[in-house]
C-alpha cells in the first residue's frame, strides 16, 4: 500500500512541477530564458588537456561548484527521498542542503554516512523551536545555516490551491515530528500556505540573522537576496554568505531571474563573502555563465527533484555526472582550465553596454 500511495505522489509531484515549468510565463522567464540571455566569447589554442573543477566552499573542499539546494518533502517524489538525495551527493563529493520540511530529519540523513551537508532554516514563531531546530542540525554534523529570508507569507501557488496540497496522512515533516508540528492539516486552499500562515514569522528581521549567531558557531547563509542594498545589510550583520534566490520563480511575480540579479549582489558584495547562485541551472553551460558573473558556485533544485522521482538515487547520481560532464566541456571549449580562470570576458549579456547592430535593408 505504501508504494502504491508513494507512486501516486510521484504522479502528482511530476504532473504539478511540468504544469509549473510548462505554464508559468514567469517561471519560464525566469528559469529558463533569461539564462539564455549570455553569450560566450571563448578563448582558443589553451592547453585544456587537464581541467580542475575543485572548488571550497566556507573551507570545505568539493569536487565541483554545483552543490544541491533545499526542496522539500522529497519523500513524495521517491519512496527514499532525502536518503537518497544525500548519498549522491556525498558520491559525487558535493554538498546537499537539506530542507527544513524535508520528509527526513536531520538524523536520519546524517546517518546515511559521510558528507557535507548545509541545513535550511525557515524561522517559526516559536523560537524555541528554531533553536531546538539548528541544535539539532549542529549536533547531526551539518556544516553551514541557509536562512532563507523571502517567505515572511507564501507566494500565491495556483497549482497547489487548485490540487488543495497538503502532505500524504503517510509523510510528515520529520524535523517537527515531536513537536506537533509535522502534519499538514487539510484547507480549502493550500494546506502549505495555511501550514505557513500559522507557524513562519512574518515579523523576521535582520536583528533575527544576529540572534542566530548566539545560538550556534555554525556560518549562517542568507538565501533569498537579490539586490545590492540586501547584500550590504546582510554582510554587516554577519552572514558568512550570500545565496541569490527567487525561490524557484514562486513567491514574488517579476522578480527578476536570479542569473540577472547575480552581478549586482557580486559587486555590492565585493568579495568579503561568497555569493552562490539557486535557481534556473539546467546545462552545464548555466553553470559557466553564474561562475563568469561572480559567482563562487551554483545550486540545483528542479533537476534534483526530477531525477529523483525518475530513478531514485541512481536519477539524482546521474544529474549531477550529466551537468560535471557539461561543465568540463564548456570550460575547455572555453579556454578555462581551472575556475579561477572562468572571468567575466568569457561572456557577453543582454544588459552590457548595448552594441551597434547593421540596419536590414527593405
Amino acid at each position: 500500500m505504501m508504494q502504491l500511495q508513494s507512486k501516486s505522489c510521484q504522479r502528482w509531484y511530476m504532473t504539478t512541477m511540468h504544469l509549473v515549468q510548462r505554464t508559468s510565463g514567469l517561471c519560464r522567464r525566469t528559469e529558463m530564458h533569461s539564462q539564455g540571455s549570455c553569450e560566450f566569447r571563448p578563448r582558443i589554442l589553451i592547453d585544456v588537456s587537464k581541467i580542475d573543477m575543485t572548488t571550497t566552499v566556507l573551507g570545505f573542499k568539493i569536487s565541483m561548484p554545483i552543490m544541491i539546494a533545499p526542496t522539500a518533502m522529497q519523500k513524495m517524489a521517491h519512496p527514499e527521498g532525502e536518503y537518497a538525495t544525500a548519498r549522491a551527493a556525498s558520491a559525487a563529493g558535493t554538498i546537499m542542503t537539506l530542507s527544513s520540511w524535508a520528509t527526513s530529519s536531520v538524523e536520519e540523513v546524517a546517518s546515511t554516512g559521510p558528507g557535507i551537508r548545509f541545513f535550511q532554516l525557515y524561522v517559526y514563531k516559536d523560537r524555541n523551536v528554531v533553536a531546538q531546530l539548528v541544535r539539532r542540525a549542529e549536533r547531526a554534523g551539518f556544516k553551514a545555516i541557509a536562512l532563507t529570508v523571502d517567505t515572511p507569507r507564501l507566494g500565491r501557488r495556483e497549482a497547489d490551491i487548485k490540487n488543495r496540497f497538503t502532505l500524504p496522512p503517510f509523510l510528515t515533516l520529520k524535523n517537527f515530528e515531536g513537536l506537533d508540528l509535522g502534519k499538514m492539516d487539510k484547507a480549502d486552499d493550500s494546506g502549505l500556505a495555511s501550514y505557513v500562515a500559522g507557524q513562519i514569522d512574518r515579523s523576521l528581521s535582520w536583528k533575527d540573522v544576529k540572534w542566530l549567531q548566539t545560538i550556534t558557531k555554525l556560518p549562517i547563509l542568507v538565501k533569498g537576496v537579490l539586490t545590492a542594498e540586501d547584500t550590504r545589510i546582510a554582510i554587516q550583520a554577519g552572514a558568512a554568505g550570500i545565496i541569490v534566490s527567487n525561490h524557484g520563480a514562486r513567491q514574488l511575480d517579476y522578480v527578476p531571474a536570479t542569473i540577472m540579479a547575480l552581478e549586482e549582489v557580486v559587486k555590492a558584495a565585493q568579495g568579503r563573502v561568497p555569493v552562490f547562485l539557486d535557481g534556473g541551472v539546467r546545462r552545464g553551460t548555466d553553470v559557466f555563465k553564474a561562475l563568469a558573473l561572480g559567482a563562487s558556485g551554483i545550486f540545483i533544485g528542479r533537476p534534483v527533484v526530477f531525477s529523483l522521482a525518475a530513478e531514485g538515487e541512481a536519477g539524482v547520481r546521474k544529474v549531477l555526472s550529466m551537468l560535471r560532464e557539461e561543465f568540463e566541456l564548456t570550460m575547455a571549449l572555453s579556454g578555462c582550465r581551472s575556475l579561477k580562470e572562468i572571468t567575466r570576458e568569457h561572456i557577453v549579456t543582454d544588459w552590457d553596454s548595448p552594441h551597434p547592430r547593421p540596419v536590414p535593408r527593405l
